[in-house]
């Protein structure tokens, strides 16, 4: 069996193109802002099982024919569900990302045409990364509902900013209870860390559900 012809050969040179530009997105562009270990643990191993995925459901007669094989991964992964809690939108984003990417790779006959998709795509990401400012956001569960009034918005941000230490940008409100006299603010604040507050973060939760005590 002659496993290492010309056409394997040239299929792992576009997988280590491949590895190489989705390294890139995940480790210096993702995880540089988010620090999630996890996702990018996900996201690594994802794109390689995805591309020999592709590589091998399509055979060794490859051409246009052969974009089925990759919408029909799409239909596989719509109808997979992990049983864990929901992703956040940007992890989303960049998971899409790195699944089109490996079929791409996959799939591709030229390289001019990796290099072309591979440029547009780490620009896009970049532009979107070094524009898109992201705040942190944390909940608070507010005790002193009567400053909430909006002509009272500036006693109440004196308050939150002595209570927490933090620069407060920007108070929304959300529920009140007057019956337990408390309501809960959603707050933006200036932080000089990198990392960005996301809504499954322990600073917007109240209490600790069962599947998370093993990380307390």
């Amino acid at each position: 069996m002659d496993i290492l012809n010309a056409e394997f050969a040239q299929a792992m040179v576009k997988f280590l193109i491949c590895i190489v530009v989705n390294w890139i997105i995940i480790f210096q562009l993702y995880f540089r802002k988010s620090h999630r270990r996890d996702f990018s643990f996900t996201f690594m191993l994802m794109s390689i099982a995805i591309y020999f995925l592709v590589f091998f459901m399509m055979g060794m007669e490859r051409g246009k024919a052969t974009m089925g094989v990759g919408l029909g991964l799409f239909g596989i992964f719509s109808i997979m569900r992990y049983r864990t809690d929901a992703m956040p939108v940007r992890e989303m984003t960049y998971l899409f990302l790195i699944i089109c990417l490996s079929v791409v790779h996959a799939m591709a006959s030229e390289y001019i045409e990796l290099f072309i998709i591979d440029a547009i795509v780490v620009v896009a990401i970049t532009a979107c990364e070094m524009t898109m400012k992201i705040q942190p956001t944390k909940l608070i569960q507010y005790d002193r509902v009567e400053l909430v009034k909006p002509e009272k918005r500036e006693e109440l941000k004196a308050d939150l900013e002595e209570r927490t230490g933090l620069k407060i940008l920007k108070i929304d409100v959300g529920g009140i209870d007057f019956l337990k006299d408390s309501c809960v603010l959603r707050i933006t604040y200036e932080s000089d860390n990198k990392k960005y507050m996301r809504l499954d973060d322990v600073g917007g939760q109240f209490t600790v559900k069962k599947s998370k005590w093993n990380e307390v």
